[in-house]
């Protein structure tokens, strides 16, 4: 008797409990967990249940355009793959695969600088493409890795901000987490920048971070990258509007709201509360673009509403890596795609143009008049 096909999973939830299910308790809880009690993680999500749509009736839209631009780029949907790190802990492919199911998707890949994939290997696999940069305390080492992800054609410089020294997450350190055997940072070529084998700090990725990145990152530093490349540089971790005003000052095209995903400063603000604030002092010097929390069609509305140009997701994305390589980081993003067109012709928005701050109320008794 022929074994029953397993059903595909339906939504993103789904493809987050089919991972677990697969996964090593080590890199499951290392892609899974946040800093500290966690509290800015479930504040991501939570953020979006403060908010409501508001449909339009009547509108006349029998289909509906969900693709846009990000920095010129068209995009066949507002949703973009965040960097995220050690993805052949995931799948045996990696990032090779992770590019293939994000071009597939009609939308631009982020690589991490600590991704188990060279960049030079990716490039060929991939569509529009941004690399992920840190800066390290060897300033010659953020050079090399800003000229290869150049000229191996990356469209965008994505620089976090954010980890000065690394968030304390416990399950890390639980685990002694470290790569599993024949998996490295295949940017590197040192043995130490490579393997994260010391676990003397409880997670090896402590003990690299401390190391090797620069704790010091200062607003000279962004415009010193600003300097030695044409790449747009697009500084991830702004969450205070004083640090928005001040990106597009030192030479930012456009920055990420984001709070590493409640992996750094736990009880720092969620993301979708941050946005408003950042989006008035941005005044549109740039684009503005938010991760943390999007698991929904409705969550890319809610965030598109209040000002974002577009969404990164992490995690999801990374999720649907395990359970089917390139095809699984396909269908997720194919799943939000088919949320969003659906949400969208529910609200009465024909573009992504049309989605605007009228679409969201905060929740509670609507009240007559113009929309606060």
């Amino acid at each position: 008797m022929a074994e029953e096909a397993v059903p595909l999973p339906l939504n993103l939830a789904e493809y987050e409990a089919a991972a677990r299910a697969m996964l090593p308790r080590m890199a499951f809880d290392y892609i899974a967990s946040g800093a500290h009690d966690e509290v800015t993680v479930r504040a991501n999500r939570a953020a979006f249940a403060q908010w409501r749509l508001l449909p339009r009736m009547l509108a006349g839209v029998a289909a509906v355009d969900t693709t846009t631009t990000v920095l010129g780029q068209p995009v066949a949907l507002p949703v973009l793959l965040a960097p995220t790190a050690f993805h052949r802990q995931a799948h045996p492919e990696g990032e090779l695969a992770t590019a293939r199911g994000a071009k597939a998707a009609g939308t631009i890949f982020t690589l991490s600088t600590v991704a188990t994939s060279a960049i030079e290997e990716v490039a060929p696999q991939a569509g529009p493409w941004w690399f992920q940069l840190y800066v390290y305390q060897d300033r010659a080492i953020t050079r090399d890795l800003v000229q290869r992800a150049e000229a191996a054609g990356a469209a965008a410089l994505v620089v976090t901000v954010d980890v000065p020294k690394l968030g304390r997450r416990e399950a890390d350190e639980r685990n002694h987490f470290t790569l599993p055997p024949g998996v490295v940072a295949a940017n590197f070529a040192q043995a130490g920048q490579q393997t994260l084998s010391d676990t003397s700090a409880g997670s090896g990725l402590t003990a690299y971070i401390g190391a090797q990145f620069d704790p010091a990152l200062s607003w000279d530093d962004l415009a010193w990258l600003a300097g030695i490349t044409k790449l747009p540089i697009i500084p991830k971790g702004i969450l205070a509007p004083d640090d928005a005003r001040l990106a597009f000052q030192n030479g930012a095209r456009a920055i990420v709201v984001s709070n590493h995903g409640g992996r750094q400063l736990d009880s720092a603000v969620a993301t979708l509360d941050a946005l408003p604030a950042v989006v008035e002092a941005a005044q549109g010097q740039g684009e503005i673009y938010l991760d943390g929390g999007i698991r929904r069609g409705t969550d890319v509305l809610m965030a598109l509403a209040l000002g974002a140009r577009a969404v990164l997701i992490g995690r999801p994305y990374v999720w649907g890596l395990a359970v089917g390589g390139a095809a699984g980081v396909q269908r997720v993003l194919s799943l939000l795609h088919e949320e969003i067109a659906l949400d969208m012709l529910l609200c009465g928005c024909a573009n992504v143009g049309a989605i605007d701050r009228a679409l969201v109320v905060p929740v509670g008794p609507l009240r007559a008049g113009p929309t606060p």
